[in-house]
């Protein structure tokens, strides 16, 4: 019974590789990301000559936004795999972010609202900036779900420090 108990905790454990392809579908993303971001920087310099102010500043949140979204793939990306599958091993590679391989769970919960805050108030930006297309109501709804971001961090934040002060994680 101990051997048929030791081979199914073996594969269990070993399921974890199965969160792998997850991660690599993420770098692929954010190659896909390079792309548009290069796609949105060709579309801007031309702008420069004959755009308008708030076409400009519209197109550089965009990028704004692109750059924050790949950011925030690289962070769950590095720290998912190394939470969930394995460590990975680069030494003191002199490039290695001095984060990785200290971020847990619930350190990843909170960067993760922090930059899904941060991209949402872009997009507020860009939408604030375009106010005159839009309705009270279509303005309305991305000030409510930019406030539910927000609520959510907080309320993430003081749960941990909650759990963390009874001992929990």
């Amino acid at each position: 019974m101990k051997r048929l108990e030791h081979a199914l905790e073996s594969v269990i454990f070993s399921s974890r590789w199965l969160l792998a392809p997850f991660f690599v579908g993420l770098i692929v993303a954010i190659g896909v990301l390079v792309v548009k971001f290069f796609k949105q920087l060709a579309l801007l310099v031309p702008m420069v000559v004959d755009g308008s102010e708030s076409e400009i500043i519209v197109s550089i949140l965009s990028l704004v936004d692109a750059a924050l979204i790949a950011s925030l793939l690289l962070i769950i990306t590095l720290s998912g795999y190394e939470n969930f599958v394995s460590k990975i091993n680069v030494g003191d590679h002199e490039d290695r972010p001095a984060w990785m391989g200290k971020v847990g769970f619930s350190d990843l919960k909170i960067k993760l609202i922090g930059a899904i805050v941060a991209i949402s108030a872009v997009e507020l930006l860009k939408a604030f900036i375009n106010v005159q297309q839009l309705t009270t109501e279509q303005l309305a709804w991305k000030v409510g779900i930019h406030l539910t971001f927000v609520v959510s961090g907080v309320l993430f934040a003081l749960t941990d420090r909650i759990a963390e002060r009874k001992g929990g994680h």
